[in-house]
């Protein structure tokens, strides 16, 4: 099975000089919990409900002023739509991340691969990313 027959191709984004508020409130209204940062339509970071949790609401930052671009993850996780699920899979175990950015052979984005998606191809395959990429304090 191919990423491109499971992925997510509504690609939610904003930009790296929104506030980490208005990155939450839009993350909320959309259910979503991830965000692509963009410059045009360059992909310049990844965004996470997690990463305003931890970087901002927990160390008592002010979210009406941390912008995205202070807290965002720029070395992002990415897969092409014409790998498998396996190989996606084994890249995020990697990387230990639970979400994969699908990129085009021209850096542009086109969809995101969850553990979730990866739920619906294999159980044990999405079992592995998340035993991957849990924290164990």
């Amino acid at each position: 099975m191919k990423v491109n027959e499971i992925m997510n191709t509504k690609v939610q984004s904003t930009t790296p000089l929104a506030t980490t508020k208005e990155a939450a409130r839009q993350m909320h209204d959309i259910h979503v919990g991830c965000l692509t940062v963009m410059e045009g339509e360059r992909l310049v970071g990844i965004l996470t409900d997690r990463d305003i949790c931890c970087k901002v609401t927990a160390t008592g930052r002010d979210a009406g002023f941390t912008k995205v671009h202070e807290i965002m993850t720029t070395d992002v996780a990415t897969c092409f739509p014409e790998q498998g699920v396996e190989e996606a899979a084994e890249i995020m175990m990697k990387a230990q991340v639970r979400r994969l950015a699908v990129v085009d052979h021209d850096s542009r984005i086109t969809g995101f691969l969850s553990v979730d998606d990866l739920a619906r191809a294999s159980h044990q395959l999405a079992s592995s990313v998340l035993e991957s990429s849990t924290t164990y304090h």
